[in-house]
């Protein structure tokens, strides 16, 4: 990995921080993407080596991604790859579900990745071989009460990458998904959201391996963006501790 330049969303927290900080340990240069610039300096400074950039940027901006991905690598140089971990969680029962307040999760779980997806492809922001890992979920494969917007936008990128990665191989751009199970960062956040602790624990239990760590995912999604993953293109790479084994 050492002197290619990825870019990652999400990544002031959870997975997208921890992908950051083990591809400047690889040898990358990373273009750190999130809303917050504070919080990307933190993430900046926990990473190793040169060539870092911070670009804070709101994805649910739709319009504004190709524009703005464009002035990116006029600053930057091309990208090599990229990792759209940015999203957003929500727990809601489906009697209470309207179309307008799914809007905020599908443009940042999704509609942002089509974005960033289509406009990454353009040989005047990619490197002539490059790759794509999008973040999906074990909420793709198995239900859960009360996320099913969630879970629905996590499918749809498993099946827009299957389709993209047909499109893309013969311009030799690789596009692959990984699907964790709950990580310790993840079963905070649901914490912060009324989840008491026997639904915490139970959660737990329901992973043969326990729960993992964002570490455990940025192993995945390293593997995918480096040469271990040349041949692999248009699949999900599951990381969930034995969760959808049951």
């Amino acid at each position: 990995m050492t002197g290619r330049r990825v870019l990652i969303t999400g990544a002031s927290s959870g997975i997208g921080q921890a992908t950051a900080i083990l591809l400047a340990e690889l040898g990358c240069q990373v273009v750190l993407v999130a809303r917050s610039e504070e919080r990307l300096r933190v993430t900046r400074a926990l990473m190793t080596g040169n060539g870092h950039v911070i670009r804070a940027f709101d994805l649910a901006n739709l319009e504004a991604i190709e524009c703005w991905l464009k002035e990116v690598v006029a600053s930057t140089g091309s990208l090599d790859g990229l990792v759209h971990s940015a999203g957003i969680h929500r727990t809601l029962p489906i009697r209470f579900e309207k179309p307008a307040m799914d809007d905020p999760l599908w443009r940042v779980n999704y509609f942002a990745a089509v974005a960033l997806v289509a406009a990454f492809r353009k040989p005047t922001i990619r490197a002539a071989e490059s790759n794509i890992v999008l973040m999906s979920s074990v909420m793709s494969m198995v239900g859960q009460p009360g996320v099913s917007a969630y879970c629905g936008s996590k499918g749809a990128i498993q099946s827009f990458s299957r389709a993209a990665a047909l499109e893309l191989a013969r311009e030799k751009v690789r596009i692959n998904c990984v699907a964790p199970g709950f990580v310790h960062a993840m079963v905070s956040f649901e914490n912060q959201n009324a989840l008491n602790d026997e639904q915490l624990k139970a959660i737990e239990n329901y992973h043969p391996l326990g729960l993992g760590n964002a570490q455990d995912v940025a192993n995945a999604i390293a593997f995918l963006l480096a040469a271990t993953g040349r041949w692999i293109t248009g699949t999900t790479l599951v990381v969930d501790g034995g969760y959808t084994a049951h």
